[in-house]
């Protein structure tokens, strides 16, 4: 037991502790777990959740236009379908959320399979022009049977995730935990487990190198896309049943812009950049809202923030912190803090004069 004490107290102190970027996630996460603790205040934990919901949906869209480079304009066809899916089945089948969310995921898949067909063949500008039709083409077909979808007042009355606003909170907490580390174990370029991250990086900036170094582009492509769709699907199935609705305004422009808002504010193509995003963002518009006068300029502050971010920091706000505080060792490519001399693995000098 000692042993075994000892072993993770080591891990800590070494993995963790050494680098100032895993501190601060370290110190985020606590932060999430605890503040409902200290405050009960039901707006609060409604923020909280909903953040933790779209944080889900901004990673998704990051793991497949910014890590992979698959442009999609209309990532919350994946949300909403998987929304009203999950709606659906818990309305007229009588199904619990935890069944029907996964369901709903699943649907997400099969439509970003669907979409991913063009993806095959087009590129950049021209891919994002066909992501962008498919949210206007599901809002076409949910109002054509308004019996099933509810058409322009989409469906209401959902079961909720938990009859406690903090136990809900904690378990979208939890699966977005999940979440995210699930798609940041499949785009790490430095996993020893799943190999995937390097493939993706690799399509993204160059697809043909990529394919004459023997890459199966086509099945990363649309693994990409099964995979973003379905969390996407997931945080739309969360949605849902959370707020007891799903309606067309899921698939609205403004809906699946807001995932690339977040993601470019945090950092593209990083995963912790859409969770910093999000949790930046979010909490302050929705604060704005509050006042009089924050109801009317709330969107103009929020794009006059991006303005400056992407001025003065345009690889994100974390890229701009982190490489501030850590410094990767040249020789052996572990990451150390910035303020070390010397390595904290092979001891060779980080500050090396030019």
């Amino acid at each position: 037991m000692l042993d075994k004490a000892y072993w993770l107290f080591r891990i800590l102190k070494e993995e963790v502790l050494e680098v100032p970027g895993r501190v601060i996630a370290t110190i985020f996460i606590a932060c999430l777990f605890l503040i409902p603790l200290f405050s009960a205040n039901s707006y609060l934990l409604r923020i909280l959740t909903l953040a933790a919901i779209f944080t889900i949906f901004a990673v998704s869209w990051d793991l497949l236009s910014g890590v992979v480079g698959q442009m999609n304009l209309g990532h919350g066809a994946f949300f909403a379908i998987a929304g009203y899916a999950s709606g659906i089945l818990g309305l007229r089948v009588d199904l619990p959320p935890c069944l029907s969310i996964p369901i709903g995921g699943i649907t997400a898949v099969v439509l970003g399979l669907i979409i991913g067909l063009p993806a095959l063949r087009l590129r950049g500008f021209y891919l994002a022009l066909v992501t962008l039709a498919f949210p206007v083409i599901l809002t076409g077909i949910f109002f054509m049977i308004p019996s099933i979808t509810g058409g322009e007042m989409g469906i209401y009355g959902l079961k909720r995730i938990s009859e406690s606003e903090m136990s809900a909170y904690y378990i979208v907490l939890f699966i977005m935990l999940i979440s995210v580390y699930a798609m940041y174990k499949l785009t790490d370029v430095e996993s020893k487990w799943v190999r995937s991250g390097v493939v993706f990086h690799a399509i993204r900036q160059d697809e043909i190198t990529a394919r004459s170094s023997g890459i199966n582009t086509t099945q990363y492509k649309l693994t990409a896309f099964a995979v973003s769709a379905f969390f996407a699907g997931i945080a739309g199935g969360l949605y849902a049943h959370y707020m007891r609705a799903i309606g067309p305004s899921t698939l609205e422009l403004m809906f699946s812009i807001n995932p690339i808002l977040w993601t470019i504010f945090g950092g593209i193509s990083t995963v912790y950049g859409a969770v910093a995003g999000v949790y930046i963002l979010y909490p302050l518009v929705e604060a704005l809202g509050i006042f009089e006068i924050g109801g009317n300029i709330r969107y103009i502050i929020l794009a006059g923030t991006l303005v400056v971010i992407l001025l003065f920091m345009p690889e994100g706000i974390t890229v701009w912190i982190r490489d501030r505080i850590e410094i990767t060792c040249q020789r052996c490519k572990v990451k150390n803090s910035y303020w070390r001399k010397q390595c904290r693995a092979c001891n060779a000098d980080l500050h090396l004069k030019k």
